[in-house]
């Protein structure tokens, strides 16, 4: 299926998640928007960005579908104005799949990039994928958790630490925007300290164990967590690359 073939029920969402649709191709979207409400989704679709931001800012939704080539604004300033605001994990649908657009897509905000032509199946794997990971954290304080679930990342500048069980990272008495993909990303380095985890391994472990994505997705992720947590992300000292492996963190 191509996002216009017939509607196939896969695996019905048990507790309604609301999902936002921004497609300006009339039978892509009206089938994306068919399939997942079967799923149990509760959906709202735009071909418009600026129709989009407006429904999500008013209503907020819990995931969101987002092409790239729009009419008007397009779908990467699109995801930026929506990162301004949420976490919400975002997944873009795109005939273009050059590297620097999927780079560009990630870099702006995106958590996972599907090309067009597409499974529908495919995109509801992806969307499964994105509701298993942490809730996103307001931005007020909250107490530390246990013991056991804080890592301390870097005693040296903040202290930078990572509460697991509040799902948030702090330096200092401050808190560190990241994302849903970031903390997760994050979260599992941490639980593998100072081993070197492969990208195919962190695939597995961030986006889901059977999960079929493009590799680059981790490399774009990590570049954004070092901008968050390194004191200098052009020589990182903490997620450090261990070449023709994969990557390392190293609390200091």
């Amino acid at each position: 299926m191509d996002g216009r073939g017939a509607v196939r029920h896969w695996h019905h969402v048990d507790v309604a998640i609301s999902l936002l649709v921004l497609e300006d191709d009339d039978g892509i979207r009206e089938s994306l928007a068919m399939a997942l409400e079967s799923e149990g989704y509760t959906v709202t679709s735009h071909e418009s960005a600026e129709d989009a931001l407006g429904d999500a800012a008013t209503t907020g939704v819990d995931l969101m579908l987002v092409d790239l080539m729009l009419g008007g604004m397009d779908g990467f300033e699109f995801i930026r104005q929506v990162r301004r605001r949420t976490d919400v994990p975002i997944i873009v649908l795109s005939a273009r799949s050059d590297t620097h657009d999927i780079v560009a897509a990630l870099e702006a905000g995106a958590d996972d990039y599907v090309t067009k032509p597409f499974e529908i199946k495919e995109v509801g794997a992806r969307l499964r994928a994105l509701r298993r990971r942490p809730p996103v954290r307001p931005v007020e304080p909250e107490p530390l958790g246990d013991d056991a679930d804080v890592v301390v990342v870097d005693s040296q500048h903040g202290p930078l630490v990572l509460d697991i069980g509040a799902g948030v990272l702090r330096r200092g008495e401050s808190q560190v925007h990241l994302t849903v993909t970031e903390f997760r990303l994050l979260r599992e380095m941490s639980d593998a300290t100072g081993r070197v985890l492969s990208r195919r391994s962190l695939l597995e472990r961030v986006w889901d164990r059977g999960y079929f994505g493009d590799e680059r997705i981790v490399d774009v992720h990590v570049r954004r967590l070092r901008t968050k947590i390194e004191t200098d992300p052009g020589e990182p000292r903490l997620l450090v690359t261990v070449r023709g492996l994969g990557y390392r963190l190293d609390t200091a």
